[in-house]
């Protein structure tokens, strides 16, 4: 059976030339970037190089970047840097943010290091600007940490609008990258942005590496100590071929992003229109057809007896999607996304998340197949 993989905002597939790429490091340099000698340097060299093509991308200084194990940590870093070094006092965020913000938003607050605020959402689960105005004007000086897109809805945040409210009152911007890195250009140059997060391997690049990039207007203490490494702001050897596939991965995306988005944009479209004409009552969560990223469709179906083990049947037929987001697909409690959105509903989500390998056949054969649990009514008759 020749699977098909609709989840590409779970993981994406390497590029071929990122593998190419990291390869070729592992097979001509293996020393640690810390030594002093010539290998050393060498692999130091490679991680300096990285570190520049992924800030020359972002047009932002190579000193403002740093490297994580992934937008989990580069997450945590900025929540807690920020919190506990710039006197921070209270957070604003919302209750649609990935976990890797919003649980540790929970923590800081349980703890009692800062009040805890979340910013009011609209009707297609977009965040209310005129709410939080309100919240910021009453909180000078916040840190506010809302996600570029989000990961299961796909809804688009204004960055640099958010940003610039932000910074009238006083605050401090972080923004969750992660969906949205290697497929929308960033400058950050224009300063609207304090700190964001990436991973790789949401852009065709390596698991277990990604970046932060903290404005040299705000520095902020490291969260792991024991190494001077990346400029005494993450201690732990540095994963040196992760480092090199991920500047390799995100150059390639910046080298075609019009004619990417253009083609994935299509596949979405495409899957918008067959679903409304093959599936009666389907519904789109989130802002689908309008101020969305093109990469992510969360599709909801209408209450049925075969919707709970609909994601199953996917799986089984060879098609490969999440039921809401990966990293909450375990969770006993359904997606919090969809429970804040559309609270108590009996209609089941799947996200389908497309990527630059998918194909116009990849589209219409998962419609045909999810034809089979929900015939159109003449079909039923």
């Amino acid at each position: 059976m020749n699977r098909i993989y609709l989840d590409n905002a779970a993981t994406s597939p390497l590029d071929e030339m990122v593998i190419e790429t990291m390869v070729a490091a592992m097979r001509e340099q293996f020393g640690n970037p810390s030594s002093a000698h010539a290998h050393g340097r060498k692999a130091k060299m490679m991680i300096e190089d990285a570190r520049g093509k992924i800030a020359g991308l972002l047009k932002c200084h190579p000193s403002e970047i740093f490297f994580t194990s992934g937008g989990t940590e580069a997450d945590n870093l900025a929540l807690r840097g920020a919190i506990k070094t710039l006197n921070i006092k209270t957070l604003i965020t919302s209750t649609v943010e990935h976990h890797a913000v919003l649980h540790t938003a929970e923590e800081l607050a349980h703890s009692g290091l800062v009040k805890l605020l979340m910013v009011e959402l609209d009707e297609k689960g977009h965040v209310n600007m005129d709410s939080l105005e309100t919240l910021l004007s009453e909180n000078p000086g916040a840190l506010v940490s809302l996600m570029h897109a989000n990961n299961e809805i796909g809804n688009l945040l204004d960055a640099e609008k958010t940003g610039e409210m932000v910074h009238r009152h006083g605050g401090i911007f972080h923004s969750d990258t992660v969906q949205t890195m290697g497929h929308y250009p960033f400058d950050l140059s224009k300063g609207h942005i304090d700190f964001l997060a990436g991973a790789a391997h949401k852009f065709n690049g390596p698991k277990g590496v990604g970046f932060i990039y903290i404005s040299k207007r705000n520095r902020i203490h490291p969260e792991i100590t024991g190494g001077a490494q990346e400029r005494e702001m993450r201690g732990g050897t540095e994963n040196v071929y992760g480092i090199v596939g991920m500047a390799k991965a995100l150059e390639i995306c910046y080298g075609h992003l019009e004619e990417k988005r253009n083609h994935i944009q299509g596949l979405k479209n495409l899957m918008i229109e067959k679903l409304k004409q093959e599936i009666p009552d389907i519904q789109f969560n989130g802002d689908a057809e309008g101020q969305s990223l093109y990469t992510v469709l969360s599709v909801s179906f209408p209450p049925s007896d075969s919707g709970n083990m609909l994601l199953f049947n996917l799986d089984l037929s060879g098609i490969s999607a999440s039921g809401g987001s990966a990293c909450s697909s375990g969770s006993v409690g359904g997606s919090h996304v969809i429970n804040a959105i559309c609270p108590g509903t009996n209609r089941t989500t799947i996200r389908f998340s497309f990527g630059k390998f998918n194909t116009t056949e990849d589209v219409l054969k998962a419609v045909e197949t999810l034809k089979q649990w929900y015939p159109s009514p003449v079909e039923a008759n």
